[in-house]
């Protein structure tokens, strides 16, 4: 059983650590990016990566993370490693209010409505709609990342208890 708990907890980690860094990427060049450019292309642009980022790569490191960090506390508890075990749920408590709930609830929603299938022709127009995106966008992308960023660090934390635990 400890392969396994040890196992689920290395790859929760890594899980964890792969989207915060698409978070990152995302706050720190892709949107900045875009912003540099003529709105009509940054609309442009920032649907085509919506619709290309729904992949089961980036689908699985983005709704694995709570379901491994999880499983991984549980098994780690069963082991006997209470504090490292809690900590592994609160990184899946992080996770899930920090990048799952701002998704669900700004994001998608937000990309839904960029991706309305025409694009302004009104250069003042398609200036409004994407500043209106990209700000909102980007401020809850910025939670997005620090929340994972914390289930990361959260479970590199609880690594190191339970190796002293144990």
């Amino acid at each position: 059983m400890f392969i396994v708990a040890s196992i689920v907890a290395v790859v929760s980690l890594l899980l964890t650590a792969t989207v915060s860094g698409v978070f990152f990427a995302y706050s720190n060049s892709v949107v900045p990016g875009l912003d540099a450019v003529r709105p009509e292309q940054a609309i442009t642009s920032m649907t085509s990566i919506n619709r290309v980022i729904l992949n089961p790569a980036f689908l699985t490191s983005f709704v694995g993370p709570p379901v491994a960090l999880l499983l991984a506390g549980i098994l780690i508890m069963i082991e006997g490693g209470t504090a490292g075990g809690l900590l592994f749920i609160a990184a899946a408590v992080i996770y899930a209010a920090g990048c799952i709930a701002p998704t669900a609830v700004v994001n998608v929603p937000l990309n839904n409505a960029l991706d309305t299938g025409s694009i302004p022709t009104d250069p003042a127009e398609a200036g409004e709609k994407w500043t209106a995106y990209s700000q909102r966008w980007k401020r809850w992308n910025h939670v997005r990342a620090a929340g994972s960023l914390a289930a990361v660090g959260l479970a590199g934390v609880a690594l190191l208890v339970w190796g002293l635990d144990g």
